[in-house]
Formats: C-alpha cells, sequence, structure tokens
C-alpha cells in the first residue's frame, strides 16, 4: 500500500487515532484528523498534531473531508456515521488501523476474538509464549495498537492480539495465521444495527483464514463452531462438555491436548482463575500455545501462575464476613451470567450503566435463583427493573457513591457483593476501569469507616 501524498482521513484522536496519525505521516500522507470533540477539549495535543504536519477537523465531522479523502481509517468504537457510510457508498476506501497495520507488518499475529473473556485469554497466550521464550508482544484492543510495532516488526516476532467487532467491522485482507474464537453472545447492538451484523464482523477472523492457518474454536458454543465450515485453516476446539478430536477438553479433573498425540497438561484445581468461563479461557490459550510449539511443562507453570487482570472477579476485601467483588469488565449480559455462576454463596448484584442494546430478560433465571438483592445504578437502571420484575428484591441507586453502602446494608457475613453491571461505564465514567478503581475505592472507605465506627 503506498502512502506517500495519499490525503487519508483519521477518524477520531484516542490512542488508535494518534497511533494512526503517527504511522501516516511517518510514511508521507497527507493526515487530516476528524474529531467530535472542541479543540479546546483537545488541549496540548491538538496544537501537537498540528506541529507534526496533520490538519485538524475539531467539534464535528463534515462531509466533504470525508468525501475529499482517498483512505479513511476509523478509530475503534466510531460508530457507523452517516459520513462513514456515504463515503463508503462512493467507493472511498474506509479501513480499520489493523488493516493498515496488517499491509505493512512483519511477524505473525495470533488473534484473539469472542464476547468475553478475551482481554484474559490474550494476556495469557501472551505469557505462555513469553515463558516459552518467544518474542512475543502484547496488541490490539487490550492495550497497545497494532499499528505501533510496525516499524520495529521482524519475521520472529508474534503480536498477540486482542480484536473487538468494531476493529473487524473494517477488515479487508487481515489476516491472522492463528485466531482464536472465544464465544458470541449479543453485544454492541447499540453499534451494530442487529445480532448478525455482529457475528459477521466477529467471524471474518476465521473466514480470511487460508490453507495452514489455524484456527481455535470454542465446541460448546453452536454458532461459534459452525465457523469450522466456513474456513480453509485447519481447526483444534476446545471444551468443557465432551472431547474433541484436536484441541484441548477436560477428562477426570485434567487439562488435556489432544493432536497427533494425547497428553495430560494440568490438573484443574491448579487453575487460579475462578469460574468455569475461565477454564475455557485457559483451554483456549493452552491451544494457541501448543500450535506454536511451547513445552507443556512451561504452559502449566504459567497458567498456574496466573491471577487474572484487574477488574475481572477481582476479589477486593472481606467487610465482616462480606466479600465484595469487582468484575466491571462484565459489561454484557453473558458476563454478568458467568460472573454470578462463579460463585455458590449469596450476592448482592450491582447492575447499570449505559445500555448496549442487551436483552435483559436473559438474566431472569440467574437472578431469580442465585440472587439475594439487585442494586441498581445508571441509566439503564429502569429498563433492568422492568426486565428483572419478580425475580428478586431490588432498589435503586440515585448515584454510584450509594451502590456500596446499600449493598453492604443488604448483605450478611458470608455473602458476595459483586458488581458485575452488564452495562458499559460511558453513563457516569469514562471506561469500565475507573468504574472498577471507583468501586474498589469506595469499598475501602467504607472498611475505614467501620474501622473508626462510623458506619
Amino acid at each position: 500500500m503506498e502512502l506517500r501524498n495519499k490525503k487519508v482521513l483519521v477518524v477520531g484522536l484516542g490512542k488508535t487515532g494518534e497511533a494512526t496519525a503517527d504511522f501516516l505521516l511517518l510514511h508521507g500522507a497527507r493526515v487530516k484528523i476528524s474529531e467530535k470533540k472542541p479543540e479546546s477539549k483537545l488541549g496540548a495535543r491538538a496544537a501537537f498534531w498540528k506541529e507534526r504536519g496533520a490538519r485538524i477537523e475539531a467539534g464535528g465531522h463534515r462531509l466533504a473531508s470525508f468525501l475529499e479523502s482517498d483512505l479513511i481509517v476509523p478509530s475503534p468504537g466510531v460508530p457507523p456515521l452517516p459520513e462513514l457510510v456515504e463515503a463508503a457508498e462512493r467507493g472511498i476506501p474506509v479501513i480499520s488501523e489493523i488493516e493498515l497495520a496488517h499491509q505493512f507488518l512483519k511477524g505473525t499475529v495470533v488473534g484473539v476474538t469472542g464476547t468475553n473473556g478475551k482481554s484474559t485469554t490474550t494476556t495469557l497466550i501472551h505469557k505462555i509464549l513469553k515463558a516459552g521464550g518467544l518474542k512475543a508482544f502484547l496488541a490490539g484492543n487490550i492495550g497497545t495498537p497494532l499499528l505501533s510495532f510496525v516499524e520495529k516488526s521482524r519475521e520472529d516476532h508474534i503480536y498477540v492480539t486482542e480484536l473487538s467487532s468494531f476493529q473487524l467491522e473494517y477488515a479487508r485482507s487481515f489476516r491472522a495465521p492463528v485466531s482464536v474464537f472465544l464465544n458470541i453472545s449479543q453485544n454492541h447492538l447499540d453499534w451494530h444495527p442487529t445480532f448478525e451484523g455482529y457475528f459477521a464482523a466477529k467471524k471474518k477472523l476465521v473466514t480470511a483464514q487460508k490453507k495452514g492457518d489455524r484456527a481455535v474454536l470454542n465446541r460448546d458454543d453452536a454458532l461459534v463452531w459452525t465457523l469450522k465450515n466456513e474456513t480453509e485453516s485447519d481447526v483444534f476446539g476446545f471444551s468443557r462438555k465432551r472431547q474433541v478430536a484436536r484441541g484441548c477438553f477436560l477428562s477426570d479433573g485434567w487439562i488435556v491436548i489432544r493432536d497427533e498425540e494425547e497428553r495430560r497438561l494440568m490438573p484443574v484445581s491448579e487453575i487460579k482463575l475462578p469460574g468455569l468461563h475461565n477454564r475455557e479461557n485457559v483451554m483456549a490459550a493452552a491451544v494457541a500455545g501448543h500450535l506454536l510449539g511451547v513445552p507443556r511443562p512451561v504452559m502449566r507453570r504459567t497458567i498456574r501462575d496466573f491471577r487474572g487482570l484487574e477488574h475481572r472477579l477481582e476479589r477486593v476485601l472481606t467487610l465482616r464476613g462480606i466479600e465484595f467483588v469487582n468484575d466491571s469488565k462484565a459489561t454484557t449480559v453473558d458476563a454478568t451470567i458467568k460472573a454470578i455462576e462463579s460463585f455458590d454463596r449469596p450476592i448482592v448484584l450491582i447492575l447499570g450503566g449505559k445500555d448496549k442494546g442487551a436483552d435483559f430478560t436473559r438474566l431472569r433465571r440467574t437472578v431469580k435463583s442465585r440472587i439475594k438483592k439487585v442494586i441498581l445504578v445508571g441509566a439503564a437502571r429502569e429498563k433492568i427493573q422492568k426486565a428483572l420484575e419478580g425475580t428478586a428484591s431490588m432498589e435503586e441507586a440515585l448515584s454510584f457513591g450509594e451502590v456500596v453502602p446499600r449493598a453492604f446494608a443488604a448483605a450478611s457475613a458470608g455473602d458476595i457483593v459483586l458488581l458485575a453491571p452488564a452495562c458499559t461505564s460511558w453513563d457516569m465514567f469514562r471506561n469500565f476501569e475507573e468504574r472498577g478503581r471507583t468501586f474498589k475505592r469506595n469499598v475501602r472507605r467504607l472498611a475505614a469507616k467501620l474501622k473508626k465506627g462510623r458506619a
């Protein structure tokens, strides 16, 4: 792909937008950045990019900027703007940052997608490969844009890349020689018009693969498993419920890897991550490690030492026998169900935030059978309350600062207070990380008050 003197529009000036602008300028493109925030909100960043030679269009998007471009690169999460749609209809190429990176990157990409568990699995694969002595890097939706690695990339590098539906939506020829598809359920229906559109974007990771590539698919997810018929790659499965011909499965309390031969990897009891869903994540990571040649003893040690990520079923502390757990990353209904199913004790559940078009009635059975009380907060609280009516006792918190005291008052010794909101955080916070850290800070404040006898 030739970029010199091409008029390229970068839409959105977040981390990925900045990495894209930097790369394009280095390659001689004529860059314009279109950002919905006013220039006053961009601060020094606007001046920085102007000094670098980019033009800034702030405070909204102009159709003319899109139509005059030779190429458009929207940042992940930028919605399907009318300007983007019209530009694409007029034949102007619209590609994602991962597609741009793919045109120049040396080395091998291990792509990880799915609705839930991507960050945990991506991180674990990266740790396994590093422990195995491979030159592996963590990339994509989890932190560093793939494009940021291009200039120093080498053929022996491996890029373990978390991929969202937003990134894959605008992928054209992007291809990962090793793909991992964890699961699929309703998500981002405030962005994708339909679930079918969401799945169509996700499955590009597998359907783009060629003969000789490897796909790691969830055998227990019927929709994901259908992709074995839509790819030229060699398919490996992972399953908690049945044996697979090639891949990973559970047998007599052991994780077993089967390829040309069958070998035990480790006892399930050694996995420190809570929840049945994390057994799936571990198996998926183990298959990826196996395919890239990491010895089983190395994988076993790495998995055994892995404690998980912040904001994923993260134990905060215990107050008067009540355990507080931060699963702020549970932004989908399925993730919330899996979080609830990770515990066998009574739960006071904190739900709410910004709705992504989710069907909250899918929580009814789990809430009715396993939840002691629901604390509702955020923009979606009325919708959730209506969806769960008759399942459990519920009360509303008018601010996020109220949820910890209310949950603590509703809980008893031996209970779990679980933040697993089934919503994004964008109505109250910048991201799920800020929400999770605020929750933890509020728990610690409550602990301090209790210690001083003021609560």
